[in-house]
């Protein structure tokens, strides 16, 4: 598993899909584009900025449910991507005993963000679909400038297809 950071949530044009990005904190610093509905967009993103709503939305709710339980989100994981399809595993603990549940990759991150628990990806997911962004050489202080890497990654976009991703 490798641990990975979550760089935000953008839609891209002119298809108007939100897509995540998540980038490796070590190794080769390759970046994982995930397309994600549009409400997960949302609650990733007031996840991010502590956007706290008058009443609990699905993903604050969950929160809510697990710390009344007493359950810890110990990480979640990439797992797999199966005909172009991610799929994501949150690690729950509760009572002494550890618990898999399945889950879409954007469900999963908009609970890490709201519990600062780890995001992981696997190393097939990242060697079948992470993408290295490449550096500017004339300026290396850019190349953690997650604005910069936006930009670069939408060029990347605006050259790439799906038949890209198949294996």
């Amino acid at each position: 598993m490798i641990e990975m950071e979550l760089l935000g949530v953008q839609v891209e044009l002119p298809s108007n899909s939100p897509l995540l990005l998540l980038r490796e904190t070590s190794g080769q610093g390759r970046v994982l584009p995930v397309v994600i509905d549009t409400p997960e967009a949302h609650a990733i993103h007031r996840g991010m900025e502590g956007i706290r709503l008058a009443r609990p939305l699905t993903h604050d709710l969950l929160v809510q449910m697990l710390e009344e339980f007493q359950a810890t989100i110990a990480r979640v994981v990439v797992t797999e991507l199966r005909e172009r399809t991610f799929f994501a595993e949150i690690e729950v603990s509760l009572a002494g005993k550890n618990h898999t549940i399945s889950a879409r990759p954007s469900d999963a991150i908009a609970l890490a963000v709201r519990t600062a628990t780890p995001i992981y990806a696997s190393e097939e997911v990242l060697t079948e679909a992470g993408q290295i962004l490449e550096a500017h050489p004339a300026d290396e202080s850019s190349e953690n400038d997650p604005d910069e890497l936006l930009d670069e990654f939408k060029q990347f976009l605006d050259d790439v297809s799906p038949d890209d991703f198949q294996g």
